[in-house]
């Protein structure tokens, strides 16, 4: 079983606590009871009967949250596109490879743990994969992060994901039905692709397609509202933000080019952005000879890139939340390299580190409803963190490689998730 089954205390450590103007501290002693922080204490008054965790001037902070993941896929990039719906097809197609199916996902998770992500949110999985990956973590009967889980998105025929990662609805009593029947698997937010993306987009210039119009997109709000579910939409353009925001949806998936309108809606319907720098990245930026993207594809890569940033920048500007997640599985992003979306957000739109740290951690939490359980380090949460060696604040860097990570109290020590060195080649390009 993968649970704490001891009381520890972690010393002589530097204390980055999540909070939005953390600073470090030092002289502080992290008490883990029962899986949970028990207190947050003067280090001078040490107290008895708990194992000793010595960091040796380390730093501690909370563990990553990575706010939008698809854990099916490994994100090792291919010459050759694959055909998402035969592959679905063929690991739920029976017991045992529906068996090999989970535990491919199972093996995902583990890789985000032990490279310092503690939660992740999926957006889009192979049928019912997500909510049991979630509940084998609850029972600590695998080693992955805390798991909120959406299952199964709803697209239409033609839009994205159709056939694998989500069902087709065709008229809005469709949708509301395939929202009932994701909802019977009890996960935790419904996901909408409202919008196609950068592979299927038809015209140069014009990605995120509206592919799923606004009276389905209010059904399957309004059904998974009255169901007690939050909405995370896929939309990659400014018609589809639009839609979206007018038709009830809690959070935007991406981003596009923003205006004054798209502002106001942001603000009137409380939704929040989940910012995914790492997925266009690559088809923005990397040379076609590498990415084996085409021109439409790189071209469309750069305008949702552009978007996205542009959105994310308007947002902060304006108060409106801004989450982060990698998009984990699309070709170059991998389940291990979240902290490179927290360089890319300092970097691309203009955050401090300590924002981002801050957002990648108790905002994070926030926005995904389960910030009075982890995302900071305070009395009576879980005890969710990492321990690195350097100061992230000077260099997120830091964040590549932990000495720990910590998941509800149980404890791994030296962590080494195994990695791509083609993609890791490629990357470090653009840190």
């Amino acid at each position: 079983m993968f649970r704490n089954e001891t009381n520890y205390v972690l010393t002589n450590g530097v204390l980055l606590d999540g909070t939005e103007k953390m600073t470090p501290q030092t002289g502080r002693d992290i008490y883990i009871e029962g899986g949970r922080i028990g207190a947050v204490a003067d280090a001078a008054a040490r107290r008895e009967g708990y194992e000793v965790v010595d960091l040796g001037g380390q730093y501690v902070l909370p563990g990553l949250i990575n706010l939008h993941v698809h854990l099916p896929a490994s994100g090792k990039p291919k010459k050759k596109a694959s055909d998402p719906k035969k592959l679905v097809k063929l690991i739920t197609a029976n017991a045992l490879t529906r068996r090999i199916g989970v535990k491919l996902c199972e093996g995902y998770a583990k890789t985000e743990l032990l490279s310092g992500v503690t939660t992740i949110r999926t957006v889009g999985g192979v049928a019912d994969f997500d909510t049991i990956i979630r509940d084998l973590a609850a029972q600590g009967k695998i080693l992955s992060p805390r798991v909120v889980a959406s299952n199964m998105a709803v697209s239409v025929p033609g839009g994205h994901m159709a056939g694998s990662l989500a069902y087709e609805a065709k008229t809005p009593e469709e949708a509301a039905a395939y929202v009932e029947r994701i909802a019977a698997e009890k996960p935790d937010l419904i996901k909408l692709m409202i919008t196609g993306g950068v592979l299927d987009a038809e015209v140069v210039g014009e990605p995120g397609v509206l592919r799923m119009q606004p009276a389905l997109v209010k059904a399957a709000c309004d059904k998974s509202h009255a169901l007690g579910m939050k909405v995370a939409a896929h939309v990659e353009s400014p018609e589809g933000v639009r839609v979206a925001l007018e038709n009830g949806v809690d959070s935007i998936e991406h981003g596009a080019q923003p205006d004054a309108a798209i502002t106001a809606l942001y603000k009137e319907k409380g939704t929040f952005q989940v910012a995914t720098l790492s997925p266009a990245l690559p088809y923005a930026l990397f040379d076609r000879s590498v990415s084996h993207a085409t021109y439409e594809q790189q071209e469309n890569g750069k305008v949702v890139f552009d978007g996205i940033i542009a959105m994310a920048r308007e947002n902060l500007a304006n108060g409106i939340p801004v989450g982060l997640g990698t998009d984990t599985g699309c070709p170059y992003i991998t389940h291990y390299d979240m902290w490179r979306e927290l360089c890319y957000f300092v970097k691309y739109c203009g955050v401090t580190p300590a924002f981002a740290l801050h957002t990648a951690t108790l905002l994070n939490a926030r926005l995904a409803g389960i910030d009075g359980e982890t995302g900071s380090i305070e009395a009576g949460k879980a005890a969710d963190l990492i321990v690195c060696a350097k100061d992230p604040l000077a260099d997120l860097s830091a964040l590549r490689t932990l000495s720990m990570v910590i998941k509800g109290g149980y404890r791994v020590e030296h962590p080494a998730p195994k990695k791509l060195p083609e993609v890791e080649r490629e990357l470090d390009k653009f840190l």
